[in-house]
């Protein structure tokens, strides 16, 4: 049997199937071991080139992965604790006040009745975070341009933390869970720590002696012709939101952004995630220790900060969070870890080592939910 060819031909027929359905114009995944097949289908933008299996995708939540190691390579190599104030390298975030209730109105607060920790912002539990319903936080973070969605920045990294801290938590410090802030400030603290950007840092840090040349903050003028279109669903079809070769992503930002989300490839995302089914390691060098890495993967959150209000229902049915990946706690992939980006990507590691990795340019909504639901489901590699 030629498992490489089966996995391509399953592959492949799995992300045909989706572009004959309109879910996307084109794709890129891989599914399997040290070495699989990187399959493209379909098309970089609609009427445009074929999709390359090089494609730079906006990779947006699936940053969060990356930031943790990075962050946690910091505290190895400094000393920084994980349950220390972070006050020092981000004063802004000194005496928070805290509302009574995640729906209060933006006055009604308490003194927070500790600081935010490296642990807090690992575990989605600074206070911060998206908001549902029709509160008064939701309302002011969207009035002061720090609500999340899933457009690219709008401010400077220094600016959106002073206009965030503006704002009181939604519940104390390491008491609740809020998805996405807290990895946007994580981005800042790195910055802040090393004394350079962000993406100056993760290039050198990471990058490079992982062997991911197309990661990064932007895509440069050369590796332009690898930048696919965005789109969303509308009622009409597929509406395009950022153009092949163009939008945000496209050469440098005109502004810090230390606090953005990454572009990459499907090859280098897979080194990244080899990386971590090799005990941290990378050809026998430890990038982050095997401690660290179990934190990464398995669920961090306590039980009662999993309230309903936090994220969308039942999330918590059978999913945890460890640091910058969903962990699956419960049923027949117990032991899987992974996450999802808002511009349709996803990624998964098995218990066995198996690593999935599919790469759309879509916004997340009913039809990528799906496709992204199937790629999960697909059948053990034989």
């Amino acid at each position: 049997m030629n498992t490489t060819t089966d996995m391509g031909s399953q592959l492949e027929g799995f992300l045909l199937r989706h572009i004959e359905a309109g879910t996307v114009p084109g794709a890129v995944a891989l599914r399997g071991g040290r070495d699989p097949e990187v399959v493209a289908a379909g098309v970089a933008s609609i009427d445009g080139d074929p999709m390359r299996d090089d494609a730079i995708m906006r990779i947006q939540s699936m940053t969060k992965a990356i930031t943790s190691v990075a962050t946690l390579r910091l505290v190895e190599a400094s000393g920084l604790e994980l349950d220390q104030s972070l006050e020092a390298w981000l004063p802004e975030l000194a005496d928070r006040r805290v509302l009574t209730s995640p729906a209060a109105p933006l006055d009604d607060t308490v003194p927070a009745h500790r600081p935010i920790t490296l642990r807090h912002l690992l575990t989605m539990g600074s206070g911060y975070g998206m908001e549902f319903g029709d509160s008064p936080l939701h309302k002011a973070m969207a009035l002061n341009g720090t609500e999340a969605g899933p457009d690219p920045v709008t401010l400077g990294a220094d600016e959106w933390l002073a206009r965030l801290a503006e704002l009181p938590l939604a519940f104390q410090p390491g008491e609740g869970w809020r998805y996405h802030h807290s990895f946007a400030v994580l981005g800042i603290l790195i910055a802040r720590l090393t004394g350079r950007s962000l993406g100056e840092h993760l290039a050198e840090d990471l990058f490079h002696p992982l062997g991911m040349p197309d990661t990064a903050l932007w895509v440069p003028q050369e590796k332009l012709d690898r930048l696919p279109a965005a789109y969303r669903h509308g009622e009409g079809g597929l509406v395009e939101m950022e153009p092949a070769r163009g939008g945000f992503y496209a050469g440098p930002p005109p502004f810090d952004v230390s606090h953005a989300e990454l572009v990459s490839t499907a090859h280098d995302y897979h080194r990244f995630l080899r990386m971590l089914v090799e005990r941290g390691r990378v050809e026998g060098n430890l990038v982050i220790s095997e401690d660290h890495l179990r934190q990464i993967t398995s669920d961090q959150v306590p039980a009662d900060n999993k309230t309903p209000d936090s994220f969308f229902p039942g999330f918590w049915d059978g999913t945890g969070w460890g640091f910058g990946v969903g962990v699956e706690t419960r049923g027949p992939r117990r032991g899987r870890f992974g996450w999802s980006g808002g511009q349709g990507t996803n990624f998964y590691v098995d218990p066995d080592g198996t690593v999935g990795i599919l790469l759309t340019q879509v916004e997340m909504g009913e039809h990528m939910v799906a496709m992204v639901d199937e790629f999960q489901a697909l059948p053990p590699l034989s």
